[in-house]
Order: C-alpha cells, then sequence, then structure tokens
C-alpha cells in the first residue's frame, strides 16, 4: 500500500527542503561524495554513472541549495542511461547516505509529481543538521521585513572579500572548461589535482593530430577522441596496477593513446559507429 503523500511542489516547500546555506557548502560536499564513491564502489562505469548522476543533480539544486526535482526520465535522456538504471543509481546513492528523496504532489489535482532530490550535508564538511524525514513539509513564515533582512545580508556578504575568501580561491581546484566532463569525472577518480587530468587530456588533443591543414581536420572526431580518451585512461589504469614503477605517467599514457588511435584509425566498424 502505498503511503500517503502530504508535501505539495512548490517553491515554498522547495525552500524548506533547503539543507544548505551557501553555494561553496554544497559544492565542497559533493566533492566530499564523489572521492568516497571512488574509494568504495570498485567498477570503474558504476562509478563514472553515480558521479554523473550527482554532479547533474548538484547542477540543478542551485536555486534551491540542495534540493532539485527533475523528472527520472529527463534524467536518463540528459546521462543517456534508461530509467531502471536511474533508479538503481537513485538507491545506490540513498543508500550511501548521499541524498534522500521526498514524494511530492501537484497544487491543482493533488497526485503524485516528480519527487524532491535533496543532497544531504555531510557533517564533516556542514555543522547544519539534515532535516528529518517527515510526512509533511516545515513551514517557514517569512515576513517581508526578514525577508529584506535576508537580501541584505546576502548582498553584504557578496560584496565584503576577506582574507579567509582569497585564501579559498587559491586552494581552489576546478578543471578547466575544456577538458569533457565524462572524462574528468573518470580521471578525478584517481587524480584529485585538476592539473593532473588537464594533462591528461593534453596528451589526448596532442596525439589526435590534424590530417588536414586546410580545414584544420582532425584524425578524429571530437566524439570518437573521446570515447578513445576514456578506453586508453581505463587501460592505463589497469597496467599502472599492474606496474606501479611507472616514473612518467603521462609519456606511459601517451604511449596508450598512440597505440589505440593508429588501430582505430583503420578501423572502419568505430569509425562509422562513433
Amino acid at each position: 500500500m502505498k503511503n500517503k503523500i502530504d508535501v505539495i511542489a512548490s517553491e515554498e516547500s522547495f525552500n524548506n527542503l533547503s539543507s544548505f546555506e551557501e553555494l561553496e557548502e554544497m559544492n565542497k560536499t559533493v566533492r566530499t561524495y564523489k572521492d568516497t564513491i571512488c574509494a568504495v564502489i570498485k567498477r570503474t562505469d558504476v562509478q563514472l554513472r553515480l558521479i554523473n548522476l550527482l554532479e547533474l543533480l548538484k547542477r540543478h539544486s542551485c536555486k534551491q541549495l540542495g534540493v532539485s526535482y527533475m523528472c527520472k526520465n529527463t534524467i536518463a535522456a540528459k546521462l543517456e542511461v534508461s530509467y531502471k538504471t536511474v533508479q538503481r543509481l537513485m538507491k545506490k546513492l540513498e543508500d550511501l547516505g548521499m541524498i534522500r528523496q521526498v514524494a511530492m504532489k501537484r497544487k491543482k489535482d493533488m497526485l503524485q509529481t516528480s519527487n524532491a532530490v535533496l543532497i544531504v550535508p555531510n557533517e564533516d564538511v556542514s555543522d547544519k543538521t539534515t532535516p528529518e524525514k517527515s510526512e509533511k513539509c516545515p513551514t517557514i513564515k517569512t515576513t517581508s521585513s526578514s525577508l529584506k533582512q535576508k537580501i541584505n545580508n546576502k548582498e553584504r556578504k557578496t560584496v565584503s572579500v576577506s582574507d579567509s575568501n582569497v585564501n579559498q580561491f587559491k586552494e581552489s581546484n576546478f578543471i578547466a572548461h575544456w577538458v569533457p566532463e565524462q572524462f574528468a569525472n573518470l580521471a578525478i577518480c584517481y587524480y584529485n589535482q585538476a592539473e593532473t587530468v588537464q594533462e591528461f587530456w593534453k596528451v589526448i588533443k596532442q596525439s589526435n593530430r590534424v590530417i588536414d591543414h586546410s580545414e584544420q581536420k582532425r584524425a578524429f572526431t571530437p566524439k570518437q577522441e573521446l570515447h578513445i580518451a576514456i578506453k586508453a585512461f581505463k587501460e592505463f589504469v589497469m597496467k599502472i596496477k599492474q606496474n606501479k614503477n611507472v616514473k612518467n605517467k603521462f609519456g606511459y599514457f601517451n604511449g596508450i593513446v598512440n597505440n589505440l588511435m593508429d588501430k582505430l584509425f583503420f578501423d572502419d566498424e568505430f569509425l562509422q559507429n562513433y
């Protein structure tokens, strides 16, 4: 028998379910969870899918921090996986204590709609407690004066740049936008520094040489390039596990990439399918 759904999907409900005060707090929590996934999940393909799902939820949780409300069909389309796979991935993140789903209903007809997905704050990152599971969404009365005061406080925080903010910028570890997200999410599981991940991608770009200088056409398309990069990096990881005395990891990776590209350049089936 289905449980009764009492929480109505509305902006007020989503605001009340939010468990983060600042965007950086949520980002730091997600980074911690990604490291945890890499540590506890053995299969690299499952790691990658869980991290991609977590990143997608984070990107759609910025309006009400930590709360997203995309339907699972939309998530499946964005991740290019099946609906059932999304259900399994969601269940895994819930089991790991990283997210929580809250059943919602529409106000106009009181029928069930997409669940709200909450990113659960990490205790090591935030002192703020996670909202307890309840049938009813907590209601917070907001007066115009209190709302105005909150806006003013946010403006003051934005304008004020302290030494601690500067230090946070110096310690930031963001991967450059020109590195494909799918490759970055895989590589970051093994190398925590953004600079290292970027160097691995540079190896891919340098190996994918220009074959037609008049049109600047390269040997492989961006889609083929990404497929090769992921396949080469997985092979690289397996070989590093077998041989831990590699002195130049980028040179070693370059050899794997070049061998793979030489092989696939004459593979008609690969060129047609990707």
